[in-house]
Parts: structure tokens; C-alpha cells; sequence
């Protein structure tokens, strides 16, 4: 009878555990089904809200790519593919590496650099003419020169403002805690997001980042509608968009988890 007893709680501590990590798995949404970009809007500066232009955000291997090879010029042509639904509070993962192209018309600091937007305006209301949707951004960066330190998974900030160590930031962008990484390095990248009261970075499973009351404020950003721009307006949901700007970089595994 205890042998039994045993057995039939071991078998039960089995399947709690088996349907534990079941319902743990089950909380995450997919946001990219790796064949097409259905359910994503492009966006590019010059060009009206769902012209993908020149095929920039495309699939391959299962994966979002930002790709130049059917550019002439840049132009300026920075581009964001957003996500169709907004989110408040959530926890997105994603991996992402850099590519070699990179369009050398572009402004130097978007060499190997991109990123995720997050609490963005919707793309329907961003203006042909606009540069930057109104958001924050988890900025991705790999190494430019050899030796010197380039942290990735830094905050910047267009057309808005945030709190860091418990004082607004006059700052665009904020350096994490993150190593350096080369170009062709796979980085494994979180954003933690608890509406407008703390956002935390991670890269490879290490908190590098966190602040506090994200806003509408700061500078950057123009051409936007200025009904939308209200300064000190907390910001507490929007849409998350792949950034692109110039660098060829390839984003896969994208999940997120509502919290």
C-alpha cells in the first residue's frame, strides 16, 4: 500500500509539473508565424503607412529581415514594422544579429545599430513626413571598432521622456550594463515592461537596464501630428515595430507574454 502510495505521488508531482510547464508555454503569443508578415505594418519616412518599400522587412530562414539590396540611395528612409495589436503590460523576447550590409549614405550612427519600438503610436497615424513614431525604443548596437566598448540594449527616446535613478533623463539615449558584441553575434534580447511604471532590459538573460514613467516629452522625432504630442502624458500601452534605419539586421524567435 505505501508502495502504491508512493508511486501514485510521484506520478502526480509528474503530471502537476508536465501541465505546469504546459500552461507556462501556452501564455506566449507568437508574433511572427515565420512564413509571411501577416499581422505586421510597415512604415517608412518619405511614404505612406503600409508600403513596404523596396521589400526592405522581408522573410528568410524563418526570420524577419531588414535588407538594402534593392536600394539605390537611403534617403533617409527609416522604417519601422509594427506589430498590429497594441500592448500595456508584457514581456517580449526576441534574438536578433546584425548582417554586413549596411547603406553608407546613412547617418555614421546607424551603423550597426537598430532596434525595438514599444508604447508606439499606432502606424495609422504616423505622417508620411515623420521621421520617428512617437515611442521608446530598446536599442540594439554591436561593436563598430575593435577593443571599444559599445553596450547593446540601451533605452532611446523619440518624442518622449523617461525617469532614470529617480530623475527625468535629459538624455536621448541611456547606456546599459551589456557587453560588447561583434555584428555576427546571436544576442538574446528581453523587454519587461509594466505599462508606464518600470520597464527593464535584458540581454542574454541579464537585467543590463531598468526606468520608470515612460511619457510623452523630449525632442527627436518631427513631422508628427502635434494633436498627438502631449508632453507629460503618461505612456502606457502602444505598438512594439522592428526598426530599421540604414543596417542590415535579422530578428527571429519573436514572442511576447501579457503580464
Amino acid at each position: 500500500m505505501k508502495l502504491f502510495n508512493y508511486l501514485g505521488l510521484v506520478l502526480l508531482l509528474v503530471w502537476a509539473s508536465c501541465t505546469s510547464k504546459k500552461t507556462e508555454d501556452s501564455e506566449w503569443i507568437t508574433l511572427f508565424n515565420g512564413v509571411d508578415l501577416k499581422g505586421w505594418t510597415p512604415k517608412f519616412y518619405h511614404h505612406e503607412t503600409g508600403e513596404n518599400y523596396a521589400d526592405t522587412f522581408r522573410v528568410q530562414d524563418s526570420s524577419i529581415v531588414v535588407a538594402y539590396e534593392d536600394y539605390d540611395t537611403f534617403d533617409e528612409r527609416y522604417g519601422h514594422l509594427f506589430y498590429d495589436q497594441p500592448f500595456e503590460s508584457f514581456h517580449l523576447k526576441f534574438r536578433y544579429r546584425f548582417t554586413e550590409e549596411w547603406m553608407e549614405d546613412a547617418p555614421s550612427y546607424t551603423y550597426r545599430n537598430s532596434g525595438v519600438m514599444f508604447h508606439a503610436q499606432a502606424p495609422e497615424t504616423i505622417l508620411k513626413e515623420q521621421d520617428w513614431p512617437l515611442s521608446v525604443e530598446y536599442q540594439m548596437l554591436a561593436e563598430a571598432e575593435p577593443g571599444k566598448a559599445r553596450p547593446t540594449g540601451n533605452m532611446c527616446s523619440p518624442g518622449t521622456d523617461v525617469f532614470y535613478q529617480g530623475k527625468k533623463s535629459n538624455d536621448h539615449c541611456i547606456n546599459s550594463s551589456s557587453d560588447t558584441y561583434t555584428w555576427d553575434t546571436w544576442v538574446e534580447a528581453d523587454l519587461i515592461v509594466y505599462q508606464d511604471s518600470l520597464i527593464i532590459h535584458k540581454v542574454n538573460d541579464k537585467e543590463v537596464l531598468r526606468y520608470t514613467n515612460t511619457q510623452i516629452g523630449g525632442e527627436v522625432a518631427k513631422g508628427y501630428n502635434p494633436d498627438l504630442k502631449v508632453d507629460g502624458k503618461a505612456l502606457k500601452s502602444g505598438y512594439i515595430g522592428l526598426q530599421a534605419e540604414g543596417q542590415g539586421v535579422i530578428f527571429k524567435d519573436i514572442k511576447l507574454k501579457k503580464l
